[in-house]
Protein backbone atom coordinates (compact mmCIF):
# COMPACT_ATOMS: atom_id res chain seq x y z
CA UNK A 1 0.00 0.00 0.00
CA UNK A 2 1.40 3.38 -1.00
CA UNK A 3 2.17 6.11 1.50
CA UNK A 4 -0.45 8.38 -0.14
CA UNK A 5 -3.14 5.70 0.18
CA UNK A 6 -2.24 5.10 3.83
CA UNK A 7 -2.42 8.84 4.47
CA UNK A 8 -5.83 9.05 2.78
CA UNK A 9 -7.19 6.20 4.90
CA UNK A 10 -5.78 7.76 8.09
CA UNK A 11 -7.39 11.13 7.32
CA UNK A 12 -10.70 9.45 6.47
CA UNK A 13 -10.69 7.52 9.74
CA UNK A 14 -9.89 10.71 11.66
CA UNK A 15 -12.85 12.59 10.18
CA UNK A 16 -15.12 9.59 10.66
CA UNK A 17 -14.19 9.41 14.35
CA UNK A 18 -14.59 13.19 14.72
CA UNK A 19 -18.06 13.35 13.24
CA UNK A 20 -19.22 10.19 15.02
CA UNK A 21 -18.36 11.82 18.33
CA UNK A 22 -19.71 15.31 17.64
CA UNK A 23 -22.19 16.52 20.24
CA UNK A 24 -25.88 16.18 19.36
CA UNK A 25 -26.51 19.96 19.44
CA UNK A 26 -24.87 23.24 20.52
CA UNK A 27 -26.09 25.52 23.31
CA UNK A 28 -25.13 29.13 24.01
CA UNK A 29 -25.53 29.92 27.71
CA UNK A 30 -25.90 33.66 28.36
CA UNK A 31 -26.06 35.14 31.86
CA UNK A 32 -25.45 38.88 31.43
CA UNK A 33 -27.19 41.12 33.96
CA UNK A 34 -27.99 44.83 33.88
CA UNK A 35 -29.91 44.83 37.15
CA UNK A 36 -30.24 42.32 39.97
CA UNK A 37 -27.48 39.69 39.89
CA UNK A 38 -28.62 36.30 41.13
CA UNK A 39 -26.16 34.46 43.32
CA UNK A 40 -27.37 31.25 41.72
CA UNK A 41 -25.81 32.05 38.32
CA UNK A 42 -22.56 30.22 39.09
CA UNK A 43 -24.44 27.16 40.32
CA UNK A 44 -26.64 27.44 37.24
CA UNK A 45 -23.60 27.31 34.98
CA UNK A 46 -22.39 24.24 36.87
CA UNK A 47 -25.81 22.62 36.51
CA UNK A 48 -25.89 23.25 32.75
CA UNK A 49 -22.37 21.88 32.42
CA UNK A 50 -23.53 18.74 34.21
CA UNK A 51 -26.43 18.41 31.78
CA UNK A 52 -24.08 18.90 28.83
CA UNK A 53 -21.93 16.01 30.02
CA UNK A 54 -24.89 13.77 30.83
CA UNK A 55 -26.71 14.37 27.56
CA UNK A 56 -23.77 14.94 25.22
CA UNK A 57 -24.41 18.44 23.95
CA UNK A 58 -21.92 21.27 23.55
CA UNK A 59 -22.21 24.21 25.95
CA UNK A 60 -20.59 27.60 25.43
CA UNK A 61 -21.02 30.12 28.30
CA UNK A 62 -20.64 33.85 27.70
CA UNK A 63 -21.68 37.21 29.14
CA UNK A 64 -20.34 39.23 26.21
CA UNK A 65 -23.28 40.70 24.27
CA UNK A 66 -20.95 41.61 21.38
CA UNK A 67 -21.07 37.94 20.43
CA UNK A 68 -24.72 38.37 19.43
CA UNK A 69 -24.02 38.62 15.72
CA UNK A 70 -24.98 36.38 12.82
CA UNK A 71 -21.55 34.84 12.36
CA UNK A 72 -21.15 33.77 16.00
CA UNK A 73 -24.75 32.69 16.62
CA UNK A 74 -25.06 30.48 13.55
CA UNK A 75 -23.09 27.69 15.25
CA UNK A 76 -25.74 27.21 17.95
CA UNK A 77 -29.09 25.43 18.02
CA UNK A 78 -30.49 27.08 21.15
CA UNK A 79 -29.73 30.12 23.32
CA UNK A 80 -30.33 29.90 27.07
CA UNK A 81 -30.85 33.04 29.15
CA UNK A 82 -29.82 32.08 32.69
CA UNK A 83 -31.08 34.62 35.25
CA UNK A 84 -30.46 37.55 32.94
CA UNK A 85 -31.87 40.93 34.01
CA UNK A 86 -32.49 44.32 32.49
CA UNK A 87 -31.55 45.71 29.08
CA UNK A 88 -28.71 43.45 27.97
CA UNK A 89 -28.69 43.70 24.15
CA UNK A 90 -28.43 46.73 21.88
CA UNK A 91 -30.48 47.13 18.68
CA UNK A 92 -28.00 45.33 16.41
CA UNK A 93 -27.63 42.46 18.88
CA UNK A 94 -31.40 42.19 19.21
CA UNK A 95 -31.74 42.02 15.43
CA UNK A 96 -29.19 39.18 15.27
CA UNK A 97 -31.08 37.32 17.99
CA UNK A 98 -34.35 37.72 16.08
CA UNK A 99 -32.78 36.34 12.91
CA UNK A 100 -31.45 33.41 14.94
CA UNK A 101 -34.96 32.46 16.09
CA UNK A 102 -36.48 33.16 12.67
CA UNK A 103 -34.01 30.69 11.15
CA UNK A 104 -35.74 27.90 13.08
CA UNK A 105 -33.60 27.86 16.23
CA UNK A 106 -34.63 27.76 19.91
CA UNK A 107 -34.64 29.80 23.12
CA UNK A 108 -34.79 28.79 26.79
CA UNK A 109 -35.44 31.33 29.55
CA UNK A 110 -34.71 30.53 33.19
CA UNK A 111 -36.26 32.47 36.10
CA UNK A 112 -35.30 36.16 35.71
CA UNK A 113 -35.10 35.84 31.93
CA UNK A 114 -38.66 37.18 32.40
CA UNK A 115 -37.12 40.24 34.12
CA UNK A 116 -35.22 41.12 30.96
CA UNK A 117 -35.67 43.48 27.98
CA UNK A 118 -38.98 45.11 29.01
CA UNK A 119 -38.71 47.65 26.18
CA UNK A 120 -38.31 45.05 23.44
CA UNK A 121 -41.81 43.91 22.34
CA UNK A 122 -40.49 41.00 20.24
CA UNK A 123 -38.72 39.58 23.27
CA UNK A 124 -41.79 40.10 25.43
CA UNK A 125 -43.86 37.99 23.06
CA UNK A 126 -41.17 35.31 22.97
CA UNK A 127 -40.72 35.05 26.75
CA UNK A 128 -44.50 34.89 27.14
CA UNK A 129 -44.93 36.87 30.37
CA UNK A 130 -42.85 39.62 31.95
CA UNK A 131 -42.03 39.46 35.66
CA UNK A 132 -44.01 41.85 37.88
CA UNK A 133 -43.25 41.18 41.58
CA UNK A 134 -42.65 38.35 44.03
CA UNK A 135 -43.28 37.66 47.70
CA UNK A 136 -40.65 36.21 50.03
CA UNK A 137 -39.21 32.79 49.25
CA UNK A 138 -41.64 30.12 50.41
CA UNK A 139 -42.60 26.50 50.06
CA UNK A 140 -45.61 25.95 47.81
CA UNK A 141 -47.43 23.22 45.94
CA UNK A 142 -46.78 22.50 42.27
CA UNK A 143 -49.62 21.65 39.89
CA UNK A 144 -48.83 19.67 36.77
CA UNK A 145 -50.73 21.07 33.78
CA UNK A 146 -49.22 18.93 31.03
CA UNK A 147 -47.00 15.91 31.61
CA UNK A 148 -46.56 15.26 27.88
CA UNK A 149 -43.76 17.81 27.54
CA UNK A 150 -40.24 16.37 27.87
CA UNK A 151 -38.88 16.41 31.42
CA UNK A 152 -42.25 16.90 33.11
CA UNK A 153 -42.32 13.31 34.36
CA UNK A 154 -39.68 14.44 36.85
CA UNK A 155 -42.37 16.18 38.91
CA UNK A 156 -45.15 14.78 41.03
CA UNK A 157 -48.48 16.56 41.00
CA UNK A 158 -49.14 18.42 44.28
CA UNK A 159 -45.53 18.06 45.41
CA UNK A 160 -43.96 20.74 47.58
CA UNK A 161 -41.29 23.04 46.14
CA UNK A 162 -39.40 26.00 47.59
CA UNK A 163 -38.60 28.92 45.32
CA UNK A 164 -39.13 32.62 44.64
CA UNK A 165 -42.64 32.62 43.16
CA UNK A 166 -42.86 35.16 40.37
CA UNK A 167 -46.07 37.09 39.78
CA UNK A 168 -46.37 37.96 36.07
CA UNK A 169 -47.93 40.66 33.97
CA UNK A 170 -50.63 39.43 31.56
CA UNK A 171 -49.35 37.80 28.40
CA UNK A 172 -49.92 39.32 24.97
CA UNK A 173 -49.59 35.86 23.45
CA UNK A 174 -52.52 33.53 22.78
CA UNK A 175 -50.66 30.33 21.93
CA UNK A 176 -48.63 29.64 25.09
CA UNK A 177 -48.69 25.99 26.15
CA UNK A 178 -48.68 26.01 29.96
CA UNK A 179 -47.13 22.97 31.60
CA UNK A 180 -46.58 23.86 35.27
CA UNK A 181 -48.36 26.09 37.81
CA UNK A 182 -48.14 26.96 41.49
CA UNK A 183 -51.11 26.69 43.85
CA UNK A 184 -51.59 30.10 45.50
CA UNK A 185 -53.66 28.48 48.24
CA UNK A 186 -50.50 26.75 49.43
CA UNK A 187 -48.45 29.90 50.14
CA UNK A 188 -48.82 33.62 50.80
CA UNK A 189 -48.67 35.44 47.42
CA UNK A 190 -49.11 38.99 48.73
CA UNK A 191 -46.29 41.47 48.08
CA UNK A 192 -45.90 45.25 48.00
CA UNK A 193 -43.05 47.21 46.39
CA UNK A 194 -44.17 50.81 46.53
CA UNK A 195 -46.60 51.34 43.67
CA UNK A 196 -46.33 47.71 42.57
CA UNK A 197 -48.51 45.43 44.65
CA UNK A 198 -50.04 41.99 44.29
CA UNK A 199 -52.33 39.60 46.04
CA UNK A 200 -51.37 36.90 43.58
CA UNK A 201 -52.50 35.90 40.11
CA UNK A 202 -55.57 34.01 41.30
CA UNK A 203 -56.72 30.50 40.48
CA UNK A 204 -54.33 30.19 37.53
CA UNK A 205 -50.69 31.00 38.26
CA UNK A 206 -48.44 29.47 35.58
CA UNK A 207 -44.70 29.11 36.08
CA UNK A 208 -43.55 27.16 33.00
CA UNK A 209 -44.66 27.11 29.37
CA UNK A 210 -43.52 26.70 25.76
CA UNK A 211 -44.61 27.79 22.30
CA UNK A 212 -43.56 28.02 18.67
CA UNK A 213 -42.53 31.58 17.96
CA UNK A 214 -41.57 33.53 14.83
CA UNK A 215 -40.23 30.47 13.03
CA UNK A 216 -38.46 29.03 16.09
CA UNK A 217 -39.23 27.64 19.55
CA UNK A 218 -39.26 29.15 23.06
CA UNK A 219 -39.44 27.52 26.51
CA UNK A 220 -39.55 29.31 29.86
CA UNK A 221 -39.48 28.18 33.49
CA UNK A 222 -39.81 30.51 36.47
CA UNK A 223 -38.08 27.99 38.73
CA UNK A 224 -34.38 28.52 39.32
CA UNK A 225 -33.89 31.25 41.93
CA UNK A 226 -32.28 29.08 44.60
CA UNK A 227 -28.63 28.08 44.06
CA UNK A 228 -29.28 24.60 45.42
CA UNK A 229 -31.90 23.84 42.77
CA UNK A 230 -29.20 23.47 40.12
CA UNK A 231 -28.07 20.24 41.74
CA UNK A 232 -31.66 19.00 42.09
CA UNK A 233 -32.28 16.08 39.74
CA UNK A 234 -35.97 16.93 39.23
CA UNK A 235 -35.20 20.49 38.20
CA UNK A 236 -32.33 19.47 35.93
CA UNK A 237 -34.58 16.96 34.15
CA UNK A 238 -37.20 19.70 33.74
CA UNK A 239 -34.57 22.08 32.41
CA UNK A 240 -33.12 19.56 29.99
CA UNK A 241 -36.59 18.80 28.66
CA UNK A 242 -36.94 22.46 27.69
CA UNK A 243 -33.45 22.64 26.20
CA UNK A 244 -33.93 19.42 24.23
CA UNK A 245 -37.25 20.56 22.76
CA UNK A 246 -36.01 24.09 22.00
CA UNK A 247 -32.89 22.75 20.29
CA UNK A 248 -34.52 19.94 18.29
CA UNK A 249 -38.30 20.38 18.27
CA UNK A 250 -38.55 16.78 19.49
CA UNK A 251 -39.85 15.04 22.59
CA UNK A 252 -43.49 16.11 22.97
CA UNK A 253 -45.69 13.08 23.50
CA UNK A 254 -49.15 12.74 22.02
CA UNK A 255 -52.02 12.25 24.45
Amino acid sequence: MSIMKKLTITISLFFAMFFCHAEQFNVLLFSKTAGWHHKSINQGVNGLETLAKQHFFKLDWHEDANRFNDEFLKQFDVIVFLNTTGDILNKDQQAAFQRFIQSGKGFVGIHSAADTEYDWPWYGKMIGHYFKIHPQIQTAQLNILNNQFPGMVAFNDKQLWTDEWYDFYPSKQTNLNYILAVDEQSYSPEASWGDIKTKGMGDFHPIAWYHNYDGGRAFYTALGHMPSVYSNEQFLRHLYGGIYWAATGKGIKSN
